[in-house]
């Protein structure tokens, strides 16, 4: 095995002669390689949550050897190993890449190469030569951007254009890895990076709510529906919301996305009443603009420019790359750019084929992963906040996440002086519609009943189904960690899951999502307090937790709940007459218990907010709105004796003769 070696000097993207490139994969070209022996052939696979990738060397005429590229699903790995076999990459008797004397083993990469390490023993006799996935990920990503001309390219308003990567200004860059999760690793060198963060929602999550909703049994195929789909059938616009109007006086386009399947809250329609390519446009769209939004909020934090887009997810295609592209060139103000590659799904096989001939390479086994983990540890910028004591008496700055059919997140520094940082469209809306068309539940209270009975693991796919029992120790993933949020899901029929599970698998996922960005908004404004508020939380105990998990990891940042969150926008219309001249309510201490008071501390039922009366009285805020309730109660019967007596009055006027003077 130390006699084998890749040698990847000179390489080059195959061109045919017809001008394209000649993929063999549907969207990944061949790469010549002139001074590789064409003989033996070599082998590295990258095996993942849902995809088998292959890299392999082969002759390609006239010197030199070409590598070629394959993928296969995971659940279809008998279809892999017959490929490997009909390509002579391993003999009948056992021996591989050529050889008849002795048994080579297979580079792999991807926690597939722990767990099926059998299977690849008993079908093909071969044993796996584990290689580190994110070793091999990063090595995949900087021999395409080092050494392939033209493997680097930008997708905008239609346009794919070739980037120049010069090596001696490659690092540092943000490497954000699409597969069944998403990694987010910062890369300063060769094999040096650090694996920031990551989220469940990738494309796993797609792939596995489209199987859902769609009936689609490929991702490919669920691609080809989202060409053909309209997202804004289902999505609620900004206009849908605000009106025009008040979209002109806050400066927002009124077709920006506020909520993603956020229309089928109001709608009557069942799932079979959309059309599958709706659907799974607004999939498309949800989904890539939150993976865009958390890449670039995370390359902020970080104060990196360059960010590289790479995963078996992407599979080259157009709109998935214009909505990253869109939504990073938005957020950044166009100081940030989304740089694709033309094999983003192979950057883990093609590690793994680069380290035949390392010097230092071995078979890695799960124990000297242990012993390894701190060898890339988390950047502190993302993972670690150092934070001053908080003063109980100054809340401000603080950061005011509104939970409603969106996210709208807040940085409030004083009394009435705030500014709306960023949103997000998977809020509340999104988990509703979801819920609605998954569930057929008829309201946000039926949907968290669902939820308290269900298992989200049914349908989610965990790092330790990926890795086997002990997870990914190396960079502090246990077993137990999601790794994509519907990621298990195999079946395209929807009677096959509980709802309960999949209410759950909802409520983790998007709950956990929302924490995550206001952390990341928090970092990067420098702020240690976080309130959650909206109608979405409504004092649900599992939410919190949720959101609060989240952030348990984050350093030192303040998570507060506040208490009757939902009514919390008509208080803040009421106590905001103090700019028309009500100025008796005291309105600084008023709003600051108004909208701080009360927070929940994991103790259920929440304290009573309280303020001191004129009199010197303390008055509940329940009993303000008890209060409120009685007066109701009166005026509205006071109106009904009204329209009684106008009734009588309007009979005798008739009786009598004379003219009905009364409209309506």
């Amino acid at each position: 095995m130390g006699g084998l070696r890749v040698d990847l000097s000179g390489a080059e993207i195959r061109v045919d002669p017809a001008g394209g490139a000649a993929a063999d994969d549907g969207g990944s070209p061949p790469v010549f390689l002139p001074r590789q022996p064409a003989a033996p052939p070599l082998l590295a696979l990258d095996i993942g949550g849902t995809l088998i990738k292959l890299v392999y060397t082969a002759s390609c005429g006239g010197g030199g050897a070409e590598l070629r590229f394959a993928k296969f699903e995971r659940r279809r790995m008998q279809e892999c190993f017959d490929f490997v076999r009909a390509q002579g990459l391993v003999h009948r008797n056992g021996s591989t890449m050529g050889s008849s004397k002795e048994n080579i083993a297979l580079k792999a990469s991807g926690g597939g190469a722990y767990k099926y390490t059998e299977d690849f023993r008993e079908k093909l006799g071969v044993c796996l030569d584990k290689v580190d996935e994110m070793d091999s990920v990063v090595s995949g990503a900087n021999f395409l951007l080092q050494s392939v001309p033209g493997a680097a390219f930008t997708h905008m308003n239609g346009k794919k254009s070739s980037v120049d990567i010069s090596p001696n200004n490659l690092f540092p860059y943000l490497l954000v890895n699409i597969g069944s999760g998403v990694s987010i690793l910062k890369v300063t060198g060769n094999r040096k990076f650090e694996r920031v963060t990551g989220t469940h929602i990738g494309g796993g999550t797609m792939f596995g709510l489209a199987k859902l909703l769609t009936g689609c049994k490929s991702y490919d195929e669920f691609l080809q529906l989202s060409q053909k789909g309209d997202n804004f059938v289902l999505d609620l616009i900004v206009k849908d919301i605000c009106g025009e109007l008040v979209c002109q006086k806050q400066g927002l386009s009124t077709s920006t996305l506020a909520s993603s399947f956020g229309k089928v809250i109001t709608s009557k329609k069942k799932l079979t009443d959309y059309r599958p390519e709706d659907l799974a446009s607004t999939l498309l769209s949800a989904f890539t603009y939150n993976i865009a939004q958390i890449s670039f909020l995370v390359a902020s934090i970080l104060r990196l420019r360059r960010v590289f887009f790479g995963g078996s997810y992407i599979r080259g295609h157009k709109s998935t790359m214009q909505n990253i592209s869109y939504a990073i060139d938005f957020w950044s103000q166009s100081k940030m750019q989304a740089v694709f590659l033309q094999h983003e799904g192979y950057l883990g096989a093609l590690g793994a084929l680069m380290s035949y001939g390392d010097s230092g390479d071995k078979n890695m086994n799960l124990e000297e992963m242990k012993e390894e983990e701190n060898i890339h540890e988390s950047a502190t910028p993302i993972d670690e906040t150092s934070t001053d004591e908080h003063n109980d008496g100054n809340i401000f700055p603080y950061l005011l996440v509104n939970i409603g059919s969106g996210v709208s997140m807040i940085e409030v520094t004083g009394n009435g002086k705030f500014e709306r940082i960023i949103g997000s469209h998977l809020g509340g809306g999104t988990i509703l519609g979801l819920a609605r068309l998954l569930t057929g539940c008829s309201s946000y209270d039926e949907f968290l009943e669902l939820s308290q009975r269900g298992n989200n693991l049914a349908v989610d796919l965990t790092v330790g189904d990926i890795y086997g029992e002990h997870g990914y120790p190396k960079i502090g993933l246990p077993a137990s960690t999601t790794a994509a949020s519907f990621g298990k899901v195999s079946s395209s029929r929807l009677s096959e899951y509980k709802v309960e599970d999949l209410a759950a698998a909802l409520l983790n996922s998007f709950t956990y999502n929302i924490g995550q960005i206001a952390y990341f908004v928090a970092n990067l404004s420098g702020l240690k307090r976080i309130f959650f508020r909206g109608a979405y939380i409504c004092g649900h105990e599992k939410t919190m937790d949720k959101i609060s998990h989240s952030l348990k990891s984050k350093g030192q940042v303040q998570t507060t709940f506040l208490c009757h969150e939902g009514f919390l926008g008509t208080l803040g219309a009421f106590w905001s007459y103090e700019n028309m001249g009500i100025d008796g309510l005291a309105a600084h201490d008023v709003i600051r218990e108004v909208l701080l008071g009360a927070p929940y501390t994991g103790q259920l039922p929440s304290l009573p907010l309280t303020h001191q009366q004129d009199n010197g009285e303390d008055t509940t805020f329940e009993g303000e709105v008890e209060r409120l309730r009685h007066d109701n109660a009166v005026l509205k019967a006071e109106l009904e004796r009204l329209q009684r007596e106008n009734t009588e009055l309007k009979a005798k006027l008739v009786k009598s003769g004379k003219p009905n003077t009364f409209y309506h």
